[in-house]
C-alpha cells in the first residue's frame, strides 16, 4: 500500500489486468456455471468478518475473496439460460464504459460540473428517441430505473392539474386518481403511494381477453370518478406488461386522455425497444401523443444497469415540478443550458450516458437490430414447440420475445415445473399468473442468449414435466 493511504499505481494495475482478464474470461464462459446461486440464506454473511479492517489488504486478496466468496451468491444475469424477469445484458463496451465512469466519478447534477456528462447523455438519448420513432417533441434524461421514471412522470401529471399547486401546498391524495392496466408493473401502484395518491387512488382498469386495457371500462371508471367530485390525473398505458407483455391500446387511451386532459405516460420499458425494428414500430402507435414514455436500454439495448430513458413532451412542467435551485446551486449560463438535477428528486447523478453511448456506437444499430429480431425469432420458436406438444397450452399473445404457457395440469404441478428446472441450474425461468392460473413465463433477452440456449431450457422442462 501507499504510505498517502492510496494503492499504489502498479499494484493497481496489476489489479485491474486480472479483473479484466477475469471478466473476459467471464463473458465467454458464464454459460458453464448454474444460473442461480447455490447458497443458503446467510451463508455469505458468515463467510464475512464482522467489522471492517484496520489495516489495509491487497487487492489481490480482495480478488480472491471476489472469487472464493462473492461468486457462489451470484445469480448470474449476464448468462445466456437467464430467462425469468427480463434480461440485463452488460455488454464489453458497457463495462468498458462504467470503468471510466467510475474513474471520472463525475456528478452530473448541473452542466458545468462536467458539460461532457450532460451533452453526451442529451446526445445518446436523443440517438435512441430517432430509432423508435418518437417526434422530435420530446426530450430525454437517463434515470436509474422505470420505476423512479414513472415516478417523475406522475409526479409531472400532478404538478399539471389547474389549481392544485401540490408542489407547494401538498396534495390532498384522497381525491387523486391514476389509471392503469390491470397487468401493469408495480411500479405504478408504488409511485402512487409516494406522490400521495395512494393505493386507493391507483384504479386498475380491466383488460380484455388480449390483456389489454379496455378503452370502454376506462372511460366508465373515469366518469363514475369525475361524478364523485374526484380528480383523474393521469393515465399509465404499458408497451409489453411484465406478466404477459401485452399492448394496450394506446392511440384509443390518448384519445380519452385528451378528452379529459389528463397526462399519458407510457411505460415501454421492456418493448419499447422493439420500435428499433421497422416490423415492430407499431408497438409504439399512439406514443406521439403521450406526455412522457420510459424505455429502459438496459434491458433490451444491452446497456448495463442502471439505465432508464424518461422521455417528455412537456418537460417544462417536469421541471416546474422539480426544479429548486438554492444559491449553493446556481449558476450563469442560465437557459443556454440543460441542468439535469431540474428534472427528477435526485442531486446526484452518475454519467450514464457514457456507457449507453460506447454500447450504441460500440454495436451499431444494425447490430441491435439483428439480435433482437432473433430473439423474436427464438420467442416465436418455442411458442411452436408448446403449441406442437399437447400436454402444454400458449396461455398470451406472443409480441414480443417473451412466451408465456401451462401445463395441462394443476398450479402445483406448474409450480413445481418451474421450480425443478430451476433448482437443476441449466436455466432460470419464472411463474406468472393468467387470470388467476399459475403459468410457465421465458423471456428471452440476453445479448448472449442463442437458439440451443433457447432448445436447452425446453428440454429442461420436458424433463420436469409429470409423466
Amino acid at each position: 500500500m501507499s504510505t498517502t493511504g492510496v494503492v499504489d499505481s502498479a499494484e493497481f494495475l496489476a489489479a485491474c489486468r486480472r479483473a479484466s482478464e477475469w471478466i473476459a474470461t467471464y463473458l465467454d464462459g458464464d454459460a458453464d456455471r448454474p444460473v442461480m446461486a447455490r447458497v443458503r440464506p446467510g451463508e455469505i454473511r458468515a463467510a464475512l468478518p464482522d467489522s471492517a479492517p484496520a489495516l489495509g489488504e491487497p487487492l489481490d486478496r480482495l480478488l480472491d475473496d471476489f472469487e472464493r466468496t462473492v461468486l457462489p451468491g451470484i445469480t448470474h444475469w449476464n448468462h445466456p439460460r437467464f430467462f425469468n424477469y427480463f434480461a440485463i445484458s452488460s455488454s464489453e463496451p458497457g463495462i468498458l464504459a462504467e470503468f471510466l465512469i467510475a474513474a471520472l466519478n463525475v456528478n452530473a447534477m448541473l452542466w458545468r460540473t462536467s458539460p461532457a456528462a450532460t451533452e453526451i447523455e442529451e446526445v445518446a438519448a436523443d440517438w435512441v428517441r430517432q430509432e423508435i420513432g418518437l417526434p422530435s417533441g420530446f426530450s430525454g434524461v437517463i434515470n436509474d430505473t422505470a420505476s423512479t421514471s414513472t415516478l417523475y412522470a406522475l409526479v409531472a401529471a400532478r404538478e399539471a392539474v389547474p389549481g392544485l399547486d401540490a408542489r407547494r401546498q401538498g396534495a390532498d391524495g384522497r381525491r387523486l386518481r391514476v389509471y392503469t392496466s390491470a397487468e401493469a408493473h408495480s411500479s405504478v401502484e408504488k409511485a402512487c403511494i409516494t406522490i400521495g395518491v395512494g393505493q386507493a387512488g391507483c384504479v386498475k382498469v380491466p383488460t380484455d381477453d388480449r390483456f389489454q386495457i379496455d378503452p370502454a371500462a376506462l372511460q366508465e371508471r373515469i366518469d363514475r370518478d369525475l361524478a364523485a367530485g374526484l380528480t383523474p390525473i393521469a393515465v399509465v398505458a404499458t408497451i409489453g406488461t411484465t406478466g404477459v407483455t401485452a399492448v394496450d391500446p394506446v392511440p384509443e387511451i390518448a384519445e380519452i386522455c385528451a378528452r379529459h386532459g389528463l397526462w399519458l405516460h407510457v411505460d415501454a420499458a421492456y418493448g419499447g425497444a422493439a420500435a428499433v425494428l421497422p416490423s415492430h414500430r407499431w408497438v409504439l402507435d399512439g406514443c406521439e401523443r403521450a406526455d412522457s414514455l420510459v424505455v429502459n436500454p438496459h434491458k433490451w439495448l444491452f446497456t448495463p444497469i442502471d439505465c432508464s430513458l424518461l422521455y417528455c413532451r412537456r418537460e417544462d412542467v417536469l421541471k416546474q415540478a422539480f426544479s429548486l435551485v438554492p444559491v449553493y446551486l446556481s449558476s450563469t449560463e442560465g437557459d443556454q443550458v440543460r441542468n439535469l438535477m431540474d428534472f427528477g428528486n435526485a442531486l446526484g447523478r452518475r454519467f450514464r450516458g457514457l456507457k449507453l453511448w460506447f454500447v450504441l456506437r460500440a454495436l451499431g444499430m444494425d447490430r441491435i437490430r439483428e439480435l433482437i429480431a432473433g430473439h423474436l425469432a427464438m420467442a416465436q420458436q418455442l411458442r411452436s414447440w408448446v403449441e406442437a406438444d399437447p400436454r402444454f397450452e400458449p396461455q398470451a399473445p406472443v409480441h414480443f420475445s417473451t412466451v408465456v404457457f401451462r401445463y395441462r395440469g394443476s398450479d402445483a404441478d406448474n409450480q413445481s415445473i418451474v421450480d425443478r428446472v430451476n433448482a437443476g441450474g441449466e436455466a432460470f425461468i419464472s411463474q406468472t399468473a393468467v387470470r388467476d392460473r399459475l403459468c410457465i413465463r421465458l423471456a428471452i433477452g440476453h445479448l448472449r442468449t442463442r437458439p440451443e440456449d433457447v432448445r436447452a431450457a425446453w428440454e429442461a422442462i420436458l424433463a420436469a414435466t409429470p409423466a
